[in-house]
């Protein structure tokens, strides 16, 4: 049935029967003047006689969108009308009654004898109108047309599988013109647009009945392709393009690396074996380098600024076209737009059809700007999204009602992804995944003219801007007793003074230059900044030895300028955890730069070492061309996990108590049972290893004791009472909260709990009162991002 408008007929009835004279007087110079103005608007009504008074509608416009809108109009212009003369009814004391006599006075000099019975007269006439149009209305049962055919009014269907479209009717009636995306689909003001847009453009109301829903455009997906390898780059030299010295920076290491990517992309194909590989459609806004962003990297290219991370754009770029995908580059907001499709606006309509992209590379700009500009879309398309993260995002900073609650809210975090979506330039955290970028290798003519020029007492120091040598003098003179120090210092008129004048100083270089400058020096000395950039995996790849400072205590977060409102608590023990880490001696050479004779034994080591050059398996071309195919191919956050364990799964299991783990021969680990069937995971479950953590240790901590790699896609699957019995944890109460740090045992009072927020499965948390279950995995030599059965 078609909803009446019945404020009229009320207000009319409410001024003829309940209130006085006078406040039916003043209610209807309102009226005069309201309906004077409607005559002057939209000469909506005629003066023949008193039935076609300037107060009657015309009958031939009743069913009309804007007769309807007319007497929306006039219902509020007197419920404001009822509600000043309530107040004026309320004025109790002697000067308001003296106030009010005055006003009563005045309008009564100022309009003609006989005005109230003629506005009784024209408010009855209007009562009358209103019973009559519902008396019309009544007799049809068709949606009443307006404009383009849009039907004009719509009763709000009561639905209990759709509680909100009531609610969101009503705020589309007060706010559908707050932006111009509701226009662009259609909703001009009327209730059936607003339930046709709710419906069929967003999710909040059912279907209507009346409307032919096979109308509806749709997005008909395209037929999938298999990827083959590409070794020409030049199609993604065009696309990138060369407007900013960022972009000329990005291709010419394109260029330089070109041969060396052909080469690896042969050999991955050869060892894959004509696996099939399917083509995706991706999007890559590089956010930091649009002009909404600042971009303040393009200016500071050649003046010393940092190149990390168009290192690391150039070479993710050159992956996904090597790789054969299909690729789409946008690097300004205008172009994200056009690409997403997304309406005019401000971000409140969300994207209809499916997404035109399978995956969209971005950072942490580029997410924020996708938010704005997607609106409510950007939560159902998330899924697709992979950011590029320097540092990493951690499970508690990522989750936002947690991180509110918990005060791990910072400026980059709480984004409520799968932190697998987040993409590093090192294997900080096994919740996020590493991404990578690529370090240029050396063929064996090179290698051989590395070990004929290199010079055993030349030292580089690592630090393109004055400021980072700020305060070494003392380390730089102890040097300078064993080595010949030089400097890549950016400077524009005169030297800067924080360079000794021992130190040769050749200004910043270009790439090539400075590859040269390192292929003969025999030390490569960091001063504790920047922290874990690509330049010292290039330099250890050119045959340098890396000396660099370790922090004690280690910095994060918590207790450093640099670290503080990066979404991680990751403590960083020195200036580049992962060359200590991974690489080490005698490549790599961390010691306490506070104490000189530790330093100065340090450098008379170095002299006395011969080091070929080397280069992670993981930071080549191929290594970072199997490492982001197995993504692409394998990583799916956009299907929806069922609760584990299905209860048809865990009546088949056996055992008393049934369960799918098995304990490892002579160790205290479990392992998914070889006879049970192992649910869709990648990595597979075969490479689990379940292990109980000590108190105070993480699971990432955990895993490295026992020489693996903890996997959080395991999580879902050992969050269970079985895991629990497995291990012999001592359980005498089992509950679900939500807890960075959970499943875990409270030591002291005997207490298992599980994970109620699947967004909080953390390999990093820590907590002192708690024994962690860790889910943990092996990986390949020299790629750390994969298991052995993961290719």
């Amino acid at each position: 049935m078609i909803a009446v408008n019945s404020e009229c007929i009320t207000m009319t009835r409410r001024c003829l029967l309940t209130f006085k004279p006078f406040r039916i007087f003043v209610a209807g110079i309102g009226f005069f003047s309201l309906c004077f103005l409607m005559t002057s608007l939209g000469g909506q009504f005629s003066a023949k006689r008193l039935g076609d008074s300037p107060f009657s509608i015309r009958t031939e416009v009743l069913g009309g969108l804007e007769s309807r809108g007319v007497l929306r109009k006039i219902s509020d212009m007197l419920e404001i009308i009822m509600k000043r003369i309530d107040t004026l009814s309320k004025m109790n004391n002697s000067s308001e009654s003296h106030r009010l006599e005055e006003l009563s006075s005045a309008l009564h000099r100022f309009q003609p004898v006989g005005l109230v019975e003629r506005i009784q007269a024209i408010a009855q006439n209007v009562s009358d109108m209103a019973i009559r149009m519902e008396q019309i209305l009544k007799k049809t049962n068709i949606p009443d047309r307006g404009r383009d055919g849009v039907t004009g009014q719509c009763e709000v269907p009561k639905d209990p599988r759709y509680p909100d479209c009531a609610s969101k009717v009503d705020w589309m009636r007060a706010r559908w013109t707050s932006d111009p995306c509701y226009a662009f689909y259609g909703v001009d003001g009327s209730d059936c647009s607003f339930l046709i847009y709710l419906s069929e453009i967003e999710w909040f109301c059912p279907p209507l009945a009346w409307r032919n829903q096979s109308t509806h455009p749709t997005t008909s997906s395209l037929p999938k392709r298999q990827a083959f390898f590409r070794s020409d780059l030049s199609l993604l030299l065009e696309r990138v393009g060369s407007g900013k010295e960022s972009l000329s920076f990005m291709r010419r290491r394109m260029r330089r690396l070109a041969a060396q990517w052909a080469t690896a992309a042969r050999r991955l194909d050869e060892r894959l074996r004509g696996q099939y590989r399917e083509q995706k459609r991706i999007l890559v806004h590089v956010g930091f380098l649009t002009e909404e962003s600042g971009d303040v990297f393009s200016p500071k290219v050649l003046k010393g600024g940092p190149l990390g991370e168009m290192v690391q754009w150039a070479d993710i770029l050159t992956t996904l076209h090597v790789l054969g995908h299909n690729l789409k580059i946008s690097l300004s907001v205008k172009e994200l737009q056009g690409s997403l499709g997304v309406p005019p606006g401000r971000g409140s309509c969300p994207l209809t059809g499916p997404l035109p992209y399978d995956l969209i590379y971005t950072d942490y700009h580029g997410l924020q700007q996708m938010k704005q500009h997607m609106g409510l879309s950007f939560r159902q398309h998330r899924c697709h999204i992979r950011v590029i993260d320097t540092f990493g995002t951690e499970p508690a900073y990522n989750n936002e009602e947690y991180a509110t609650l918990h005060g791990y809210r910072t400026n980059w975090g709480y984004w409520n992804l799968n932190c697998k979506q987040y993409m590093t330039m090192f294997p900080h955290t096994p919740d996020n995944s590493f991404m990578g970028f690529v370090t240029e290798e050396l063929n064996q003519t090179e290698r051989f003219n590395i070990k004929r020029d290199k010079v055993n007492n030349m030292a580089v120091v690592y630090g393109k801007e004055a400021s980072m040598w700020k305060g070494k003098e003392k380390l730089l003179t102890i040097l300078h007793r064993y080595m010949d120090i030089h400097g890549t210092v950016y400077y524009e008129a005169q030297r800067p003074p924080e360079v000794p004048a021992f130190v040769r100083n050749h200004g910043l270089l270009p790439q090539q230059e400075l590859q040269q400058l390192l292929r003969k020096a025999k030390l490569f000395l960091g001063f504790g900044f920047p922290y874990e950039g690509p330049a010292p995996l290039e330099a250890i790849a050119n045959g340098c030895v890396f000396l660099q400072p370790k922090f004690s205590p280690p910095r994060s977060s918590l207790n450093h300028e640099f670290f503080r409102g990066k979404p991680t608590s990751r403590e960083v023990s020195s200036q580049h955890p992962y060359t200590e880490e991974y690489i080490g001696k005698p490549h790599v050479i961390t010691v306490d730069f506070n104490s000189s004779q530790e330093f100065e034994t340090a450098v008379q080591d170095i002299l006395k070492e011969k080091v070929e050059p080397f280069i992670p398996y993981e930071y080549t071309c191929e290594g970072m061309l199997e490492r982001v195919n197995a993504y692409i191919q394998h990583q799916d956050f956009c299907r929806r996990s069922s609760p584990f364990p299905a209860a048809n799964e865990s009546r088949s299991w056996p055992g008393n108590p049934p369960s799918p783990f098995l304990q490892l021969p002579n160790s205290t680990a479990l392992i998914w049972a070889p006879n049970i069937t192992a649910p869709a995971c990648w990595p597979p479950l075969s490479a689990l290893r379940l292990f109980l953590s000590s108190e105070d240790s993480s699971c990432v901590k955990t895993c490295q004791d026992a020489g693996l790699i903890c996997e959080p896609a395991y999580f879902p699957f050992i969050n269970n009472m079985e895991a629990f019995n497995g291990l012999n944890a001592q359980c005498e109460s089992l509950e679900a909260e939500k807890n960075h740090v959970f499943p875990a045992v409270h030591v002291e009072r005997r207490e298992c709990f599980q994970q109620k927020e699947p967004l909080l499965f953390s390999c990093a948390g820590v907590s002192a009162k708690h024994q962690r279950l860790c889910p943990c995995r092996d990986y390949l030599h020299g790629q750390v991002a994969l298991c052995r059965d993961c290719l």
